[in-house]
């Protein structure tokens, strides 16, 4: 009986998650209420409540499902190599981790939504501020990671730069933050979406030598 609650009590508090994103998706965050999203999830205000102390909550609730594991995939991807295959190259794991995340936003419709609540409809401000540095500090730890490719492909020779590794992960973030907020943006595919494979392989041959 306890398993069951408690597995009952899980699936209500993802039915919340899942209509605080449709809410947010139709409203934007600022606009969306704890009402809005019970109605959607067919709870009570009380239950919204006992699983979350406030729609900011909610919010890391939504982000958290995707953000992880996309962290951990990067982790994986940009991990030192244990192999000497052109495939587990630094600059050829940069790249593939790009491009990963492009492949995963195409075929992951809850990453894809959730991308667009993250870039186009929520302001970062008031509660929400906290939000905006905690994904700062997020974004520092890829950079680090990204850094840590680049030393490697510089101490192998494989760099066409005297750029510094620093200089090309912040570079490489940067071009790629921009490539993601467009890529969202481009609902039709027409623009952005259809080259990003292309515009993510021509920024790291940028790089080699």
């Amino acid at each position: 009986m306890v398993r069951k609650t408690k597995e009952d009590a899980e699936l209500t508090r993802q039915r919340i998650i899942d209509a605080a994103r449709a809410v947010f998706l139709k409203r934007g965050v600022s606009k969306s209420t704890l009402e809005h999203i019970a109605a959607e999830a067919n709870v009570t205000r009380g239950a919204v409540y006992w699983h979350f102390k406030n729609k900011t909550d909610i919010f890391h609730a939504i982000r958290e499902q995707v953000f992880l594991p996309l962290i951990d995939s990067i982790d994986d991807t940009l991990a030192p190599a244990t192999s000497n295959s052109d495939s587990d190259s630094p600059l050829n794991q940069i790249e593939a981790s790009l491009c990963n995340t492009i492949n995963e936003l195409s075929s992951n419709l809850e990453m894809r939504e959730t991308y667009e609540i993250i870039m186009i409809k929520c302001e970062y401000v008031d509660e929400f501020a906290s939000v905006l540095y905690q994904m700062l500090n997020n974004c520092s730890c890829i950079v680090e990671k990204l850094e840590a490719a680049y030393e490697r492909a510089q101490s192998q020779g494989l760099l066409a730069t005297s750029l510094s590794p620093r200089a090309l992960a912040l570079d490489t973030h940067l071009f790629f933050g921009g490539l993601l907020h467009m890529w969202v943006k481009d609902a039709d595919g027409s623009r952005f979406r259809y080259q990003a494979i292309d515009l993510i392989k021509s920024h790291i041959n940028l790089r080699r030598k």
